[in-house]
């Protein structure tokens, strides 16, 4: 069975409408200095970026072309949104940093990723596993982001909410394919949710820095989106003939710069060739 493509709602695309065009986000109102939106632009950006960076792993890997194709296009949108939320980061932020900046001069403890995204891809199962649980929760979460008080933050999640919309149908697609598949493919697609399931909590956790931008409409309360989140997932592991994953003691860290040993080697790949010849232009 093929999953419906989720709903877009009418906010998200009023907003798309109104944004400027060409990835320019120099109307509206400025956005003011704080500490608390700049670390909170960090997590938007640092997700998409160090998830686009593991699926360029699967390049040239892919088991058919069209889906080497598909991941690597996931990964390049993925890459787009990280560029504006961080060079966005940069000018809250006020010193100088940009985009680049903060993607290929910080060390790991400085990133504010999920946990999630930093996990190996491990096979193509998993791989698409991990792609349905940080898609699902994105969508939601963007959707919310749309109707952001800040107008910045509000045209970059309206511009993404679509490509995030098919992420999320061709991720739960392949769910759906796997689980309803061979053994093989059914027994790789359930270690894979199994695996990326104790990660699945700190995608909607919230702290006081972050709840505090919540009340004031410039982020969204992540907690409240658990419940669509579930619906989500629930429906689409039916379809798919597959179990609920067996609820693991939850992990968390990555909001607060505590990682696991994998981001520390995938920086190390994506940061060499800047941190090396950091004068080097193209």
């Amino acid at each position: 069975m093929t999953p419906s493509l989720p709903t877009i709602q009418p906010d998200a695309v009023a907003a798309a409408e109104k944004a400027a065009h060409g990835g320019s986000f120099a109307a509206g109102e400025p956005t003011a200095s704080h500490p608390a939106l700049f670390d909170y632009l960090l997590r938007l950006g640092d997700d998409s970026l160090i998830l686009g960076q593991r699926l360029t792993e699967w390049c040239g890997h892919a088991p058919i072309l069209e889906v080497d194709l598909s991941l690597a296009n996931i990964g390049l949108d993925l890459i787009g949104q990280a560029t504006f939320f961080l060079d966005l980061a940069g000018e809250v932020e006020g010193k100088g940093r940009d985009g680049d900046k903060l993607a290929f001069h910080r060390d790991v403890l400085a990133f504010r990723n999920c946990l999630l995204v930093e996990q190996p891809n491990g096979d193509f199962a998993q791989t698409m596993a991990r792609q349905f649980l940080f898609s699902t929760a994105q969508l939601a979460l963007f959707e919310g982001l749309a109707s952001s008080t800040d107008p910045h933050i509000a045209a970059i999640a309206a511009k993404a909410v679509k490509e995030i919309a098919y992420h999320a149908e061709l991720s739960a697609d392949w769910v759906i394919r796997l689980g309803d598949g061979t053994d093989e493919s059914r027994g790789r697609m359930v270690e894979g949710l199994d695996w990326f399931w104790r990660f699945v909590d700190e995608m909607f956790d919230m702290d006081p820095s972050e709840q505090a931008l919540a009340d004031l409409g410039i982020a969204v309360d992540r907690a409240a989106l658990r419940q669509r989140f579930d619906a989500t997932i629930n429906r689409v592991l039916r379809d798919a003939t597959l179990p609920l994953p067996e609820y693991p003691r939850g992990v968390k860290g990555g909001r607060v710069g505590h990682h696991s040993e994998h981001l520390g080697h995938l920086l190390a790949t994506m940061q060499y060739l800047p941190r090396t010849y950091p004068d080097a232009v193209w």
